[in-house]
């Protein structure tokens, strides 16, 4: 995704919201606890954001954020946190559900990227869809599944994600 974007002329700044540590812990032990801590997550991509805006080489740039699953509603919260920073969202197979406190607050436009065979997630997009008052719509890459291994569904959301950022960042190819 990271070099799809790059290759439209976007810059990225690619990382991972746990650590190998606690990666490490939920692989023994079978818990998923620190990738549903949304709190954690959005305070760790919340504090990526604001290192990129005291970086002199990056502090002036606009700002997107990319998201998917748990990843996705991370974004959403840091979005509204950082109001001023973020000019536009894309979630991909994006867990929203657990940011539905921030739906109505959201002030950057949303683009919410579903898989059609991936139904919980569609229905929660749908669901969150009707209460974000911001910009946003909800595309269905036809055929997908929730991680979007299927041939050319990555490339589809690379290409609607590119196309999302050029239009609310103000940029272009």
């Amino acid at each position: 995704m990271a070099s799809a974007l790059n290759e439209r002329g976007l810059g990225t700044l690619l990382f991972d919201l746990l650590t190998d540590d606690e990666e490490d812990i939920e692989a023994r032990t079978g818990t998923h606890d620190f990738r549903f801590d949304i709190t954690l997550l959005s305070e760790r991509l919340t504090e990526a954001l604001d290192w990129l805006g005291r970086t002199e080489e990056t502090s002036g740039l606009p700002v997107g954020l990319f998201g998917a699953s748990t990843g996705a509603a991370a974004a959403l919260r840091t979005s509204v946190r950082r109001p001023d920073h973020v000019r536009a969202v894309v979630c991909r197979g994006g867990r929203v559900d657990l940011a539905q406190e921030t739906l109505q607050r959201l002030g950057a436009p949303v683009l919410l990227i579903v898989g059609s065979a991936d139904a919980p997630i569609v229905r929660i997009s749908h669901e969150a869809a009707r209460r974000i008052r911001a910009p946003h719509q909800v595309y269905i890459v036809l055929g997908a599944t929730h991680l979007f291994m299927e041939p050319g569904a990555l490339d589809e959301v690379a290409r609607v994600s590119g196309e999302w950022f050029e239009r609310y960042l103000g940029v272009s190819a």
